[in-house]
């Protein structure tokens, strides 16, 4: 944990109690829980936003279209199932 050990988290747990006090030590606890909890909704949502994946399968095709000459099948595409062999790549100088 952030390279943190349990010595060190329980020095810092006593140095939170006694400059915060024990009656505002579990509000703040409680309030920065709150923040975590909202900073990790917002990255989720700033991953979903870009389509991360998606932009790595479109990238992937068309690596495979212009390496090999036409977009490979996949079974969640409804095509064949891709053999586990790669093709040799299109000999463009051949045209």
């Amino acid at each position: 944990m952030f390279g943190i050990g349990m010595p060190e988290l329980i020095v810092i747990l006593v140095v939170a109690l006694l400059v915060i006090g024990p009656k505002k030590l579990p509000d703040l606890a409680k309030s920065l829980g709150k923040g975590l909890a909202e900073f990790r909704r917002a990255t989720d949502d700033v991953k979903e936003s870009l389509n991360v994946e998606q932009i790595k399968d479109e990238a992937s095709d068309l690596k495979d279209s212009v390496l090999y000459g036409e977009k490979k099948k996949r079974p969640e595409d409804g095509g064949p199932k891709v053999k586990e062999e790669t093709p040799e790549p299109v000999d463009r100088d051949s045209h």
